[in-house]
């Protein structure tokens, strides 16, 4: 009908037309994308991977004193993080670092970003970034700024894929995927106040070491020690309108604590020997033997002890969020005016792996022990518990526990008890005893303490805490942050599933879960 209005039917079918056309288009694309995905599926497999992160090179200039202090963070899948050791005052720096992960898809990318650490202060300056598949074979990369993509270096890596590319041995890898597996490595930290004291007995009591364990996810599943809705101390923590305050100032000395500077201690640890030189009453060093990628600070130590194991209790948690086993002695210190130690490590995790208190000693008990005897001479053990008031681990994991340290330090003698067994508190007693009378140790060193006129870790804490909104349950960022082989987990838990929380009423025996994953 020229000039007219057109034929609402003749319109319906060129809508109805155009429809059919849009639906078809719609299901060969949906068709398409699923053979796609078939034909991916088919020809995903998961290998177990060793990454050997060489150096880079031609990095830019980022100091204004000097010329940068680079570090990097590198990543597979935004699933498992990796944290490289911080190579001082250097353009062209040597990592030779390895990492190994097990269960990985062969389709999987790895991220790496380069920074410099900046000494002081919550973030660090981004130097640039690259991706690559995780191919075997030496790659050299080339590493960009993300804003104006251009060149700042040369990053040089060695991939290699432990069988050949063939499936997994793990019959249960597509459920247990991006297992970290070594090489375990150890990071020592001090306590900002041990700059300001002098004529200092032992520093041992103001320093904190993190090691990084393999295989946590193997034994403990996905399984977590929620806070102790029961205790008064994790309420005043983690529950109430007061909570934020006292969290932030545990936050903030948590990030004290741990902070990532060029002046941290880092190793890796081949083997039980290497953690009972960890546990000496001085600080190890090249000559010690214990390998060693940073000196880190050394304070001196003037007990004459200062090669021997130390009849000491620590303090340890197990975190979620790294899978890495954090300590120092129980009578640290800086554990003054804190409502929970476990909660200060945790950087006031609302759960951990599991958490408690161990003692090192020499076969039969520090009761049965002489320092005629040299160390070398002794059949070491490691008694560790569950003596956890703001976490209260579930005893039956004590086994798990037990086969995770084993696993990590095949060789170790590790005896797990319940925080009520006879034997645990005889044999943690008679350690403080052997310490008190043999070594020189006051009895005020067996509990926090400040010394006069000293400001404590609480204090400064609490000033920063103010300044600092309460981040939640929340840990700091990988890129500030001081995990090596680190899970990476999203900014909050509050806002992510939280892992379960399944203790003995699921499970008969707490290695049930193994096989329930």
């Amino acid at each position: 009908m020229p000039g007219g209005r057109r034929n609402p039917l003749q319109m319906s079918n060129i809508v109805g037309a155009v429809h059919d056309a849009v639906s078809r288009a719609k299901d060969e694309a949906k068709g398409a994308a699923a053979a796609l995905a078939d034909d991916h599926h088919a020809d995903r497999h998961f290998v177990d991977l060793t990454i050997q992160f060489i150096g880079a090179s031609n990095l830019p200039k980022m100091d204004v004193v000097g010329t940068a202090d680079p570090y990097f963070v590198a990543k597979l899948d935004d699933r498992l993080s990796f944290v490289s050791t911080v190579k001082p005052n250097t353009l062209s720096p040597v990592w030779n670092e390895l990492w190994k992960i097990k269960n990985v898809p062969n389709t999987a990318t790895l991220t790496v970003e380069v920074l410099d650490k900046d000494n002081g202060t919550i973030t660090d300056d981004h130097i640039g970034r690259f991706s690559t598949p995780v191919e075997p074979g030496a790659k050299e990369c080339t590493i960009e700024s993300l804003s104006l993509r251009r060149n700042r270096g040369t990053f040089w890596l060695n991939a290699e894929t432990q069988i050949e590319s063939t499936p997994s041995t793990d019959a249960k890898a597509e459920r247990r995927q991006y297992i970290f597996d070594g090489p375990i490595r150890y990071s020592r930290h001090f306590s900002p106040t041990i700059g300001r004291l002098t004529n200092l007995n032992d520093a041992r009591l103001y320093s904190t070491w993190k090691i990084y364990i393999k295989g946590v996810r193997m034994f403990f599943g996905d399984t977590v020690q929620h806070w102790n809705r029961n205790y008064k101390a994790a309420q005043t923590i983690f529950q109430g309108p007061t909570s934020i305050a006292v969290r932030s100032t545990i936050q903030a000395g948590h990030r004290m604590l741990y902070a990532r500077s060029t002046t941290n201690g880092f190793g890796v640890i081949n083997g039980p020997d290497d953690v009972f030189r960890l546990l000496s009453h001085g600080t190890p060093t090249l000559s010690e033997g214990l390998p060693s990628t940073t000196a880190g600070p050394t304070p001196a130590s003037p007990t004459p002890f200062a090669h021997r194991v130390k009849p000491a209790v620590y303090t340890y948690i197990i975190a979620v969020e790294d899978d890495s086993f954090r300590f120092s002695e129980t009578g640290a210190a800086f554990f003054v005016d804190f409502a929970s130690k476990h909660a200060l490590h945790a950087n006031c995790a609302p759960a951990v792996r599991y958490s408690g208190e161990f003692h090192p000693r020499p076969a039969g008990g520090w009761d049965r022990f002489s320092d005629d005897t040299p160390d070398a001479a002794v059949a070491w053990e490691l008694v560790i518990d569950n003596n956890s008031g703001t976490y209260s681990p579930d005893p039956m994991m004590l086994p798990d526990l037990k086969e995770l340290l084993q696993y990590n330090f095949p060789g170790f003698t590790v005896h797990a008890l319940d925080r009520n067994d006879p034997r645990l508190i005889q044999s943690r007693e008679a350690c403080r005893a052997y310490a008190l009378e043999k070594r020189g140790v006051k009895q005020e060193e067996l509990q926090p303490h400040a010394r006069v006129g000293e400001e404590t870790l609480s204090h400064t804490a609490q000033v920063q805490g103010s300044a600092t909104p309460d981040s939640g349950f929340t840990d700091t960022p990988p890129v500030v942050g001081t995990a090596i082989g680190e899970p990476v987990v999203e900014p909050s838990v509050s806002q992510t599933a939280a892992p379960v929380d399944r203790r003995s009423k699921a499970f008969t025996d707490g290695r049930d879960y193994l096989d329930s994953i």
